[in-house]
């Protein structure tokens, strides 16, 4: 059985441009993906942990960071399908939570970058489940 916490915002350090008003355009975003493992004696798991960061003018505006976790039976085998759901269903509700936070920001407009799946190394974070 796979179970997943609730998404946990560990950081959002927002600090606004001082008297420039910001066009959608301006602003430049990124986001980092980093897993760890996770284990107990009697279950196993991984912690994604995504990153956006936006920008303008080569200064931050906004440093957000969520944390989200899945706990699984030592006995269940993640394949890498499987590993894929878990994170795209990590950064979907990273995104949610970033949409109800970013509405009294300066970046109201924005989204948080789509994640660039062909950058992963599933084959690297699959042995962290085992």
């Amino acid at each position: 059985m796979i179970e997943q916490t609730e998404m946990v915002v560990t950081q959002w350090d927002y600090m606004p441009p001082q008297g420039v008003p910001v066009a959608n355009n301006a602003v430049q975003s990124f986001i980092e993906l980093d897993v760890m493992k996770k284990s107990a004696s009697t279950k196993k798991g991984i912690a994604c942990r995504f990153t956006a960061r936006f920008l303008f003018e080569e200064k931050n505006v906004l440093v957000y960071v969520g944390e989200d976790s899945y706990v699984i039976d030592l006995e269940d085998t993640i394949d890498k399908n499987e590993l894929i759901k878990m994170i795209r269903n990590s950064f979907s509700k990273f995104t949610e939570k970033f949409e109800l936070r970013k509405l009294n920001t300066v970046l109201h407009s924005n989204t948080v970058r789509a994640l660039d799946e062909s950058s992963m190394d599933l084959d690297a974070i699959l042995p962290l489940l085992l």
